[in-house]
């Protein structure tokens, strides 16, 4: 081995490890010692060998990297991720987006077809996206397309311009340039597609038809519709969104399904457990259908959550501690009967105003502060214009925000007014640890905040749950929340996936989801040399400072981890290294490329 290698004039770059996750030709996932040849020309694996070799082996040129005993894992896949360019960069962009998804080792993100403007539901619309992707992305980037009333036209050409797949939504989206579909938009949309290589994805969440709560459109609708309690109470906002919304909408998708039996059909952030019996009986019956769930729904639970910390609105929403150890139970499952084959994150920011945060969650960095910005969010429409102004007398428990209808349901107007100066900040409820507040110290962090000041209180509906915009910002984060999840129930005899698991779920299938496992999700010969250096030791706690996506508001600050990603690769480049000058960032600039290549599996 030693001698053909050093034969080899071509300049090599080698990784080792102790504990190595590599893909065995069956595609079986192994944990073992191994040293991984890359070419630095062509980014691709050259040879993979199962045992750590000294530097020694090979040519004097070679760049011999000895991580042990850390783990070198394949670059995990994201297939769910906002990056909301152009249109919405307030909320996020190209260039922080993948900058936070490098920094935790993923490598490649698929961006959804919302909430950019345009979306990606014409053959014009992924064009301009491209266009404002290039020279931005600091790891590989794959796009959807939208399904959406009337664009069915789009949907082939977009097959052949080379989106990995399609969603559409059975609800509102919140967005008016992405409207929800209609039975006959979703039959259409599988005939469509029946004999494309691709995947139809569903936001699955519809409303019953006879039922006593409608969601955030319970806002402008007469009783027994109102919601039943106080809108700052996370409970409320849960029960407005039941189970039924959920489980409803698959058994619609399921009945459909035998227009196009070949098509595989997926469903997005899974949340209630109540729809894995239908799921897998469809599956049973042979309906191609699959599931993915998200980190926030395995690591966060209503239980916990504190009234007004609208940093935890999501839809659909976060659920109980039943609910989500059931979903731990489904996705140790995954290998067999399991119907949940992919975690995700489902990384969907927006800015800090639009959370409404109560005052004293209210934090930005000093150059933060957006525009303000139409929009709305499952029924309900926003606007935030400057020139009004707020009694900070008024008791959120006590007053509503101005109501305006609108084609699409409420505007709701809120005042903003002169930042007030910097204070200290209490400790945030959430955390395991004492020194999490929102200004915490960060000296001893490589990457510190920006100084950081409050927002004013300006509104009489902060910390409402049906006013504020939904989503959750965690790009990036995935492999610290399931490994220290994972860790904790394993010591506490529960199920539990390990790292062999975690690739599998977050690298490998989600690679094969959007027809990237060619080249994606596998160390192996071949593939794109994408790596993920994670260690597993490491104990740290998540502050402002080290968020890299663009706004610093989400649900996980204050979160202590156990395991860390230390370095990510893309194509045999080092991108990302912690601790690293220029905020990790080692190369300097955007390494990343769009992937358009045409979907064949």
């Amino acid at each position: 081995m030693a001698t053909t290698l050093q034969q080899n004039e071509q300049p090599l770059v080698v990784l080792a490890s102790t504990n190595t996750i590599i893909t065995l030709p069956d595609d079986t996932l192994l944990l073992t010692p191994a040293t991984v040849t890359v070419s630095p020309v062509t980014g691709k694996i050259l040879s993979v060998v199962r045992e750590v070799l000294p530097g020694s082996s090979f040519p004097p040129n070679t760049t011999y990297n000895d991580l042990s005993p850390k783990f070198l894992l394949p670059g995990l896949v994201d297939a769910h991720v906002h990056l909301n360019e152009p249109g919405r960069t307030e909320w996020e962009g190209f260039n922080t987006g993948t900058k936070a998804a490098a920094s935790g080792g993923v490598t490649t993100v698929i961006d959804m077809p919302l909430n950019a403007i345009p979306p990606t539901t014409t053959l014009a619309g992924f064009q301009e996206k491209l266009r404002a992707s290039q020279g931005q992305c600091w790891v590989d980037v794959g796009f959807y397309g939208g399904v959406i009333p009337g664009n069915a036209g789009e949907l082939l050409p977009l097959v052949e311009a080379g989106v990995r797949g399609f969603k559409g939504f059975l609800i509102d989206s919140g967005v008016d340039e992405f409207p929800a579909v209609s039975s006959k938009d979703i039959a259409l949309a599988m005939t469509t597609l029946k004999d494309s290589p691709t995947t139809l994805m569903f936001h699955a969440e519809m409303l019953p038809p006879i039922t006593e709560s409608v969601g955030d459109y319970v806002q402008i609708s007469d009783p027994p519709l109102a919601p039943k309690g106080d809108l700052f109470s996370y409970s409320t906002f849960l029960e407005s969104r039941p189970p039924a919304f959920e489980t409803y909408a698959i058994e619609e998708i399921v009945s459909l399904a035998e227009l196009a039996p070949k098509l595989h059909l997926h469903i997005v952030h899974l949340s209630a457990v109540e729809a894995i019996p239908i799921l897998r009986n469809a599956r049973k019956e042979g309906v191609n259908i699959t599931a993915e769930t998200c980190f926030h729904y395995l690591g966060l639970a209503a239980d916990d959550i504190e009234d007004g910390d609208t940093r935890h609105k999501c839809c659909p929403p976060i659920r109980s501690q039943t609910n989500q150890d059931r979903l731990w139970e489904e996705i140790v499952e995954a290998q067999g009967e399991g119907c949940i084959k992919t975690i995700v994150s489902d990384h969907s920011p927006c800015t800090p105003e639009l959370k409404l945060l109560p005052p004293h969650l209210q934090t930005v960095d000093d150059d933060s502060l957006r525009p303000n910005m139409h929009h709305s969010d499952s029924g309900v429409d926003m606007t935030l214009p400057s020139d009004q102004t707020h009694d900070k007398s008024c008791s959120h428990a006590s007053s509503r925000p101005e109501l305006k209808p609108t084609d699409s349901g409420v505007v709701m107007t809120l005042a903003s007014e002169t930042p007030s100066p910097i204070e200290e900040q209490p400790t945030n409820p959430l955390s395991t640890t004492t020194a999490t507040t929102c200004c915490a110290d960060t000296t001893h962090h490589p990457n510190p905040a920006p100084q950081q000041r409050l927002l004013p209180i300006t509104n009489t509906n902060q910390g409402d749950f049906f006013a504020a915009w939904g989503g959750i910002s965690s790009v990036g984060l995935g492999l610290p929340i399931l490994h220290t999840i994972a860790t904790d129930r394993a010591a506490h005899g529960l199920p539990a996936p390990d790292l062999v698991d975690m690739v599998r779920m977050c690298s490998q299938a989600t690679a094969q989801q959007v027809g990237l496992y060619h080249r994606k999700g596998a160390i192996k010969v071949g593939h794109d040399a994408d790596f993920c250096v994670f260690d597993s030791e490491e104990r740290w706690v998540l502050r402002s400072g080290e968020m890299r996506w663009k706004n610093k508001v989400s649900p996980w600050e204050g979160r202590q981890f156990v395991g860390r990603v230390r370095e990510s690769w893309v194509r045999g480049e080092k991108v990302f290294q912690l601790g690293a000058v220029g905020g990790g960032f080692v190369r300097g600039k955007p390494r990343g490329e769009a992937i358009v290549e045409r979907r064949t599996a």
